[in-house]
């Protein structure tokens, strides 16, 4: 049986009691993606066999008990964005207000701090017992770091929740922190290679600049690594570090946010390619919407096929206020006024 079916065993072949799951639901309703499935059912055939066996064994160490919230600390192997959906997490504190905290989470004993609890998974659940007051359902058990960040990995990949940039940043978070490529692999159920690009890419794409995008959830691994390919040049860094700056970056999705980022770090990549300058407007699944050219003469915006009619009146209607806010911003960062 392989080293990873035994740790993964280890974690999860418990009493049927106590189920585990990253929000209130039972595990059944979880959505797992399709690769998932094969590997996890993979390692669970195995784990059958000598379930009953393991769950005798452990039975008797295995209690629910309730903590208080504010004992509890995030896991020290963030696998996350600080950016909650807010329509999800409140769904999440009027169903534990209204029915109780049905799933209990995972903890271990902090490891510096005698007396406190750091999060496996669950820190969902915990933010809202604070909010609403209430202790923390929770199994506690001694897990090593490499145990917690499987626990974490499988749980996050079995809720498919975590976007292509989260799962880079977490990959680079563990290696930065001294964890192995196997362990890397482990939690994340990636191969070497899909790590080797995960990291890299996260490497390219400075901190600052991803958590201005943010989770981005729909932006996969190709367009990540054009932005990072893109990124190498400083000026083409500098253009989406001024973008990203903008008031207007932060009130528009973090899909959004990537295609203006990754426009203004291709621009003059474009002007290079065609012999004058072009901006390329593109949706954030990376359909084109529009080319602006501009000349010594004037400057003009081709909409693509497909945008319609109304977009163009819409996009008519917008324009003084669009050129308001650029003249704001402008006035502010020595621009011309008569550019």
């Amino acid at each position: 049986m392989s080293k990873r079916t035994d740790t993964i065993r280890s974690l999860f072949a418990q009493p049927p009691s106590p189920v585990l799951s990253a929000d209130n639901n039972p595990p059944e309703q979880l959505r797992v993606a399709a690769g998932a499935v094969r590997s996890i059912k993979e390692t669970f055939s195995d784990i059958e066999r000598e379930n009953e066996a393991l769950r005798a064994r452990i039975a008797e160490g295995e209690h629910v008990v309730e903590i208080d919230a504010g004992l509890i600390d995030p896991s020290p192997f963030a696998d996350r964005f600080n950016q909650e959906d807010d329509l999800s997490f409140e769904a999440l504190k009027q169903s534990i207000a209204e029915r109780g905290q049905e799933i209990p989470i995972l903890l271990r004993a902090h490891t510096v701090a005698p007396g406190r609890y750091q999060t496996a998974f669950g820190h969902r659940r915990v933010r809202a017992a604070r909010v609403l007051g209430r202790p923390v359902k929770a199994i506690v058990r001694a897990l090593s770091d490499d145990e917690l960040i499987i626990a974490q990995g499988v749980e996050n990949s079995a809720r498919e929740d975590l976007s292509f940039i989260e799962r880079a940043v977490f990959a680079l978070r563990l290696e930065t922190a001294g964890r192995n490529r196997t362990v890397i692999q482990q939690a994340l159920a990636i191969d070497r290679a899909e790590a080797s690009k995960l990291i890299s890419v996260a490497k390219a794409v400075p901190n600052d600049l991803i958590l201005a995008i943010g989770k981005a959830p729909k932006i996969g691994r190709r367009r990540w690594q054009e932005l990072a390919e893109a990124l190498q040049d400083k000026a083409a860094l500098k253009r989406a570090q001024a973008v990203a700056a903008l008031p207007a970056f932060a009130k528009v999705g973090g899909d959004e946010r990537f295609s203006r980022a990754l426009s203004a770090a291709k621009r003059q990549e474009a002007r290079k390619r065609l012999g004058h300058p072009i901006i390329e407007i593109r949706d954030a699944a990376g359909r084109a919407l529009a080319e602006v050219r501009a000349s010594e003469r004037d400057l003009k915006v081709t909409l693509a096929k497909g945008t319609g009619n109304a977009f163009a009146q819409f996009l008519t209607l917008r324009l003084p206020e669009l050129f308001e806010e650029f003249r704001s911003f402008g006035a502010g960062h020595g621009e011309s006024k008569g550019s």
